[in-house]
C-alpha cells in the first residue's frame, strides 16, 4: 500500500511538472497544450507499449512446443497470481535478463534471455517469473510507460526550449507567461527533476514486485539467489539493449560501471536480497 501511495505521488508531481513547463514557456495556452499533450501521450502508452518494448528487444514469441518448461511455469505461476496467462517471448542474447510488458493482465507478456534459461536453477527461474507476473497484476507496466513517456517529453520540450531561446522565440516578461526566465528554468531544472521521479517511480515499483512475486511463487530466498547471479552477470557482460527498455528489465541491463543510486532506474540489488530474505517463512 506504501508503495502504491508513493507511486500516485510521483505520477501526479510528474504530470504537474509537465503543465508547470508548458506554463513556463507558453503561458496558459502553453499550460493547456501541455494538457492535451499529456492525454495523448498517455493513450499512446496505453495501447502501444508493449509492442514497442518487445519490437525493441529483439523478442521472438515462441509456443508451448517450442519451449514447453517456460510454458509450463508461466502457466503455473499465473493461476498463483489469479491472472490470466500471458504470452511468453525469448530474446536471443546470452547476459541472463527477464522483463515484463502489457497495458494490462489480459494483454500482457513476458520475454526472458536465451542465457537466464542456462544460468538459473528451477526454483530461481521460477521466482523470476513470479516477479514479472507480479508487474503484471500489479499494472506496473502502463504505470513505467507513463512515466517514461512524461520524462521523455518533458526533456523534448526543454530541447525546443533551448533552439526558440537561441532564435528569439520567447514573449517578453510583459506577456503571458515569463518567457525567457521560464525557458532558462525548463532546460535546466525540468529535465533533472523529470528523470529524478521517474527513476523514484521505477525503484518503487521494483520492491513492490519483489513482494508480490515472492508472495506468488511461495519462494523469496529463491528470487533473491536469481537476483545475485543475474546482477553478477549483468555487471561483466552488459546487454545490448535501447537505454529506452532499461527500466524494464528485473536487474539493470546496462550496469557497466559504477552509477549513483539517485538516478538508477533499479533499487540495490543487496537491499532487495534483504527485503526478500526477511520474507522467509511469512509467504
Amino acid at each position: 500500500m506504501y508503495n502504491m501511495f508513493k507511486t500516485f505521488i510521483f505520477l501526479a508531481a510528474l504530470t504537474a511538472l509537465f503543465m508547470v513547463v508548458g506554463r513556463l514557456i507558453g503561458g496558459q495556452a502553453g499550460m493547456t497544450f501541455a494538457f492535451i499533450m499529456a492525454l495523448a501521450m498517455n493513450f499512446a502508452a496505453y495501447w502501444f507499449s508493449d509492442k514497442m518494448a518487445l519490437a525493441m528487444s529483439g523478442a521472438r514469441e515462441v509456443s508451448q512446443a517450442e519451449a514447453p518448461q517456460l510454458h509450463a511455469i508461466v502457466a503455473k505461476l499465473a493461476a498463483n497470481a489469479g491472472i490470466p496467462k500471458p504470452r511468453v517471448y525469448i530474446i536471443d542474447q546470452d547476459t541472463p535478463n527477464a522483463f515484463a510488458t502489457g497495458r494490462n493482465p489480459d494483454h500482457a507478456a513476458v520475454a526472458v534471455t536465451a542465457g537466464i534459461l542456462k544460468l538459473l536453477t528451477h526454483e530461481e527461474l521460477e521466482g523470476v517469473l513470479a516477479h514479472e507476473l507480479a508487474h503484471i497484476k500489479n499494472r506496473d507496466i502502463l504505470i513505467s510507460s507513463i512515466a517514461a513517456v512524461f520524462a521523455g517529453a518533458i526533456s523534448y520540450i526543454a530541447n525546443m526550449a533551448q533552439w526558440a531561446l537561441l532564435f528569439g522565440g520567447f514573449s517578453s516578461d510583459e506577456d503571458d507567461g515569463p518567457g525567457a526566465i521560464g525557458a532558462i528554468v525548463t532546460m535546466i531544472v525540468a529535465p533533472i527533476a523529470a528523470l529524478l521521479i521517474q527513476m523514484a517511480i521505477s525503484r518503487s515499483r521494483e520492491y513492490q514486485a519483489d513482494a508480490t512475486g515472492a508472495a506468488i511463487c511461495h519462494h523469496p530466498e529463491a528470487l533473491a539467489s536469481a537476483l545475485t547471479k543475474l546482477e553478477e552477470w549483468n555487471k561483466r557482460v552488459p546487454m545490448d539493449v535501447n537505454p529506452a527498455t532499461a527500466q524494464m528489465y528485473i536487474v539493470n541491463p546496462l550496469t557497466g560501471g559504477s552509477i549513483a543510486n539517485l538516478f538508477s532506474t533499479h533499487p540495490p540489488i543487496p537491499e532487495r536480497v534483504k527485503r526478500l530474505l526477511e520474507m522467509r517463512g511469512r509467504v
